[in-house]
């Protein structure tokens, strides 16, 4: 599977490893998802996004 730059949401560090080399927390894809017109799972993952936003704002 081809590895892709990932961004560390603590320290913002960019790197290449699933945790975060300086904090140790572990990274997220620094690039969106690819778009399809038929994706069949779309509402689904912007539901989730949503959530976790709103539980952000919620802290």
């Amino acid at each position: 599977m081809k590895t892709l730059i990932r961004k560390c949401p603590h320290c913002g560090l960019y790197t290449m490893k699933d945790l975060c080399p300086a904090c140790g927390v572990k990274t997220v894809m620094a690039i969106p998802m690819k778009y399809s017109p038929s994706d069949k799972f779309q509402k689904y993952r912007i539901k989730l996004i949503e959530e976790d936003n709103s539980a952000k704002n919620n802290d």
